[in-house]
């Protein structure tokens, strides 16, 4: 297996965050590591917060799909995105290294615009449960990802928790709602690209953005795509006509703008915290959890519940344990 001087993935990342120091005005690198050491219960608590914002995200894009097509909508999200982080990234820009804005606007490309757009185009031919099942192969990848691209040593306990992470998943998702998957491989193949481009995202952001605090990357990364996204709306999309002439197409309007507020901007500040605190592995283990959520809300809205189901949500979080898991390092003892 690739090292970092025999150290481990979790090892290597809490000791770049160590080895920071302050960069560009910023000590948050150093403040990820006191958090991981003092408030284990942190990371926990923005996974399930994401969880939850995440897990309702599918509805807001078929709702939004009920008023305008896929490449508008696809647009219309980055873009009101771009909108809402703007004033922060105007106050944080100028603290940012050319290289670093480099990695930040390839970050927002790969992990933001690309994937908005082919998560709208595939669920255009793919049901819920099915975007569902394909969005929790992105753990799956970024494993790979870290260790053939980034030279990250990984753990057996991390492969093993992605595995049975994913196998709870697709156990869930496929004995959920009473009718098997419907898989299109057109359709099913934009969201496999798009977890893929995911585990490059996550694994880039913890390699060469550590320095750089959430907010600031979440903000900035936005910039360019915004602004090509923005460009693409307002001139290949009928977004203007439509709004002029329907008044229905505000509703379709308000559940992207909640989408991309909700989200996006204020859900990738939370997530890319979360990679720094945990690294990228756990971080991306989000997407196990999102049907679980997904049920839930099938079940408030009267679908039925199987016992059987809570097998298949205990493999998922003893997964997402296990992927997070770390020896406790015993005190030397002093002589």
């Amino acid at each position: 297996m690739f090292t970092h001087s025999g150290h481990t993935l979790s090892d290597y990342l809490v000791s770049r965050s160590l080895t920071a120091g302050k960069g560009n005005g910023f000590t948050f690198a150093g403040t990820n590591s006191y958090i991981v050491l003092n408030k284990p219960w942190l990371p926990w608590i923005i996974l399930f917060a994401l969880v939850l914002v995440w897990g309702s995200s599918f509805i807001l894009i078929k709702r939004g799909l009920e008023h305008f097509d896929a490449a508008t909508v696809g647009a219309l999200r980055v873009a009101l995105s771009f909108v809402f982080l703007l004033p922060l990234a105007l106050k944080r820009i100028g603290r940012i290294s050319r290289e670093e804005f480099g990695w930040m606007t390839l970050s927002g490309i790969i992990g933001s615009l690309i994937p908005a757009y082919l998560f709208a185009f595939a669920q255009t031919g793919l049901d819920s449960g099915t975007a569902g099942l394909l969005n929790a192969l992105t753990p799956l990848f970024t494993l790979i990802v870290g260790y053939f691209v980034f030279r990250l040593k990984v753990r057996w306990l991390q492969v093993t928790g992605v595995l049975i992470g994913l196998a709870g998943a697709v156990g869930l998702i496929s004995s959920s709602g009473g009718r098997s998957l419907n898989f299109n491989l057109p359709y099913a193949s934009l969201i496999v690209l798009a977890t893929i481009l995911y585990a490059f995202n996550v694994n880039l952001i913890k390699s060469k953005l550590h320095k750089v605090d959430s907010i600031s990357i979440t903000s900035v990364t936005f910039v360019v795509p915004g602004l090509i996204a923005s460009v693409i709306l307002l001139t290949t999309t009928p977004i203007i006509y439509r709004l002029s002439i329907e008044p229905s197409a505000w509703y379709g309007l308000g559940y992207i703008a909640l989408l991309a507020f909700l989200g996006t901007a204020l859900a990738l500040m939370a997530f890319n915290m979360l990679i720094k605190l945990t690294g990228p592995v756990f971080a991306s283990s989000v997407t196990y959890l999102i049907p679980i959520i997904a049920l839930m809300w099938g079940v408030v809205d009267g679908e039925f519940f199987s016992v059987r189901y809570l097998i298949w949500i205990g493999m998922i979080l003893g997964g997402v344990l296990l992927v997070n898991y770390r020896r406790k390092i015993k005190p030397a003892k002093v002589q």
